[in-house]
């Protein structure tokens, strides 16, 4: 896979991410941007990670052991120093009173936190919701990539898709509306899981099936009129209704968006996500996200000493808590997160001295339906933060 695809899967974090601070800095009440933006990432991340399992499956001498450690240290190497850097700062001001929760946060079980609370208290560490369900999809995930019988991933992919689906139809019938509708793991895993089918299937071949060239058209227009709804008022029937559709409805648009960068999209858009700019903030999106609620809270607490309203929501707000956002981001990743990343060097996917092409009677489609590769591999240890 070229450079080019990589920028634009970069490209399209900055996207992701950008939705989510317009959501949190300037939108007002019932945006679903954010929440769209998340969604994303969470395709994202199903699809790269699965994508990387795969190619070291496919390895001629494939060690499963070796492979899931690695993948559990580079993953703990790339994401827990910035993490735990937040909570320690949180923790030492105690930060809008965060610090009763943090064992919660500490442990990545913030999701069942606010679910259980139904309360988004505290405010400042709400957005952890997401990287907890993330971190507890990588610590099973992987298990049923590296384990599994190949034949038998797409199909699992498929059950858990299914089951997630499934899930949002059983909350109409409680009656109430819920955080824990959208916070607890089953909310997430239709995304995150679709994406990981999409690299199982784009290891076998780049076209698309047919019908979802048929029906990403229709859903992608059917998901603009639903998000669009969800920020008006309407009887609660409707509402269940609305947010079922808007939840469902983006998902192969997304799929398919997440698809055709990691093949390389053409055209003016492709262009522009290959921008220098947009590639170096999807690079560092992780710390943008990370640290946007912290940077809110600190210039809010400034507000005296800055000559232009950063208090509520609007531009003001969007263009100085961005920008700081993006300078602290730059800061941690330079500085400290990109240092760090460097020992993943030490912990390769497939051994130093064990990537060899495949034996010669091993059929393309054997092979993840491509002739080998062995530059697969050199992207894989010199993988970079997804």
């Amino acid at each position: 896979m070229s450079y080019a695809r990589e920028r634009q899967l970069d490209g399209l974090r900055t996207f992701a991410v950008s939705m989510v601070l317009y959501d949190h800095f300037w939108a007002g009440e019932g945006s679903v941007l954010g929440h769209l933006g998340v969604r994303l990432f969470f395709v994202l991340s199903g699809f790269l990670i699965t994508r990387l399992l795969l190619e070291s499956r496919s390895a001629t001498q494939y060690e499963p052991g070796n492979t899931l450690k690695s993948f559990y240290i580079r993953r703990a190497l790339r994401i827990f120093p910035p993490y735990f850097a937040i909570l320690g700062f949180v923790w030492l001001v105690n930060l809008e009173g965060a610090r009763g929760s943090l064992k919660w946060h500490a442990l990545y079980l913030s999701n069942f936190w606010y679910a259980l609370r139904d309360e988004w208290t505290p405010w400042v560490l709400c957005h952890t919701w997401s990287l907890s369900i993330e971190e507890q999809f990588y610590i099973v995930w992987p298990l049923v990539i590296l384990f599994a019988p190949r034949r038998l991933i797409a199909p699992i992919c498929i059950a858990v898709i299914t089951f997630s689906l499934g899930y949002r139809f059983y909350w109409p019938l409680t009656g109430i509306p819920s955080l824990a509708r959208d916070l607890l793991p089953p909310a997430s895993m239709d995304a995150l899981v679709a994406g990981a089918l999409l690299a199982v299937y784009r290891s076998s071949t780049e076209a698309w099936p047919q019908w979802i060239r048929l029906s990403w058209a229709p859903l992608t227009a059917a998901a603009v009129i639903l998000l669009w709804l969800r920020s008006i008022s309407m009887t609660p029937a409707l509402e269940w209704l609305t947010w079922i559709g808007s939840e469902v409805s983006p998902l192969v648009p997304l799929v398919m968006l997440v698809g055709c960068c990691s093949a390389g999209l053409r055209g003016a858009f492709g262009r522009l996500l290959e921008l220098p700019p947009v590639v170096a903030v999807g690079r560092v999106s992780y710390g943008v996200y990370l640290f946007h609620p912290i940077v809110l809270s600190l210039i809010v607490k400034a507000q005296p000493f800055i000559p232009v309203n950063v208090s509520e929501q609007g531009p003001w707000r969007f263009m100085i808590g961005t920008t700081a956002t993006l300078l602290v981001a730059s800061i941690s990743w330079l500085a400290f997160e990109k240092p760090l990343n460097q020992f993943k060097r030490y912990f390769p996917y497939v051994r130093a001295g064990r990537v060899a092409s495949l034996p010669s009677s091993m059929k393309p489609s054997e092979a993840g339906g491509r002739e080998y590769d062995t530059s697969a591999y050199r992207r894989i240890s010199d993988e970079r933060a997804s």
